[in-house]
């Protein structure tokens, strides 16, 4: 019996090892989330356009394995041994392992190891932050939505225009169809042509009988023959078109903070987390991606990044003003028609008394109808007016959701909680 080895010459690409990655994803996961959410500490909302290192200790890497030893008792005896006897503990060596701790890591109990580095892609960043989650109302713009359309060939029709008639088709068809027609006409003429033949050579007293009566039924099928239309209305193919509707693959997301004296640097510090991540999800839906960034104290102001989480302009508290200014945005620059529309608010809830029934009220009828969803955090525990007013809105509309974060470590369970998949645990 022969040996015959296998071996596979087939040209791998340059992701030959995804397999084995993706197992060690699975295997390592708890350790890569974490330090994926630690990562996003120090970056802008739009600073996502890479991944991340990721480091694991090399004794999480170890798997448990089989060996066999020398079984019994041994008793050995070793050179050169001029400070143990048997009995004696042995202390570790300080400073790592090997004494000198080249490349190993400080430790107060004499020993190190090196973690295991590598590079998580973008893609694999993004897929460990939303492994779970599903974006609210992902259902693209309908035909209702949308005034953007685009022409596709849809086959072919038996009625139009003349210039889109299709010759090929068109006489295809007609070429089958007198085929159809005069089968059994020609085959039946073939016959009595090859019997007007046949009597031609007889001579019998009823031979020219037969002869005339063949010559007549030849005659009729060469009629009919003729009259079978070379080109027939039915055969007209033309080509057909239809209007379809285009998704659209814009959003923009509007983000909404109070900056009031009450809103510190640790609750700004609460609501970048939360943009953070909104900004990231949406970045996985759709191709372009517009972030409206509106501070407010008394007045709203469209602001960049950097004035709307470190401007130190600070003031009282009217909600409303931001809610106003975003509608008119939206108004200016994006159509609902041809922007999703996703809306952010976090503030710590406080709010002059006599405006939170009016930012209730432009929520319901401004700002709702043209969102796709809307999501207010509030950064501190206290409920205050303007929580008590919003709580009527989340009763009833299924696009606006409102939690509460008042922990760094709660941002990711409130970000999960409020856009989850149906079914999948918070």
């Amino acid at each position: 019996m022969s040996l015959q080895q296998i071996i596979d010459r087939r040209l791998s690409g340059k992701n030959k090892s995804i397999g084995n990655r993706e197992r060690f994803l699975r295997r390592h996961k708890e350790q890569i989330r974490e330090a994926v959410k630690r990562a996003v500490d120090g970056r802008g909302i739009r600073d996502m356009e890479r991944g991340e290192e990721v480091h694991i200790p090399k004794k999480d890497l170890s798997e448990p394995v089989f060996g066999h030893g020398d079984g019994g008792v041994r008793e050995v005896v070793r050179p050169g041994n001029q400070e143990y006897v048997k009995g004696d503990r042995i202390a570790k060596p300080k400073g790592g392992q090997g004494g000198g701790g080249g490349g190993g890591q400080a430790s107060d109990q004499g020993e190190g190891e090196d973690d295991f580095v590598f590079h998580l892609s973008k893609e694999e960043f993004m897929q460990v932050f939303f492994d779970d989650l599903a974006l609210p109302n992902l259902a693209r713009t309908t035909l209702a939505d949308t005034p953007e359309w685009k022409s596709q060939r849809a086959g072919f029709v038996s009625d139009g225009t003349p210039t889109n008639l299709h010759v090929v088709r068109s006489m295809r068809g007609a070429l089958g169809r007198r085929i159809a027609l005069g089968m059994d006409k020609r085959r039946e003429l073939h016959e009595l042509e090859a019997r007007e033949q046949e009597l031609l050579k007889e001579d019998r007293p009823e031979t020219p009988r037969l002869l005339a009566e063949t010559r007549e039924r030849i005659t009729v099928l060469r009629a009919r023959l003729d009259a079978i239309p070379f080109l027939d209305p039915i055969d007209l193919r033309f080509r057909a078109r239809v209007r379809i509707p285009v998704p659209t693959t814009r959003a923009v997301m509007f983000c909404l903070m109070d900056v009031s004296g009450s809103m510190d640097e640790s609750r700004k510090e609460l609501a970048k987390r939360f943009f953070i991540l909104l900004y990231l999800f949406l970045t996985r839906h759709y191709e372009k991606i517009d972030v409206v960034f509106i501070r407010h104290h008394t007045q709203a102001q469209e602001v960049d990044e950097q004035n709307f989480f470190h401007a130190t302009e600070t003031g009282g508290t009217v909600v409303s003003s931001a809610l106003v200014l975003m509608e008119q945005i939206i108004r200016e620059r994006y159509s609902p028609t041809e922007w999703n529309i996703y809306g952010a608010q976090a503030s710590d809830g406080d709010n002059w008394h006599h405006d939170s029934g009016r930012c209730r009220e432009l929520l319901a009828d401004k700002i709702l109808p043209l969102t796709r969803y809307f999501a207010y955090v509030q950064v501190a525990e206290p409920e205050q007016n303007l929580w008590e007013e919003y709580e009527k809105l989340a009763e009833d509309v299924p696009h606006f959701a409102m939690r509460k974060a008042v922990e760094a470590s709660q941002i990711y369970p409130v970000f999960r909680d409020l856009f989850k998949k149906e079914g999948a645990a918070a």
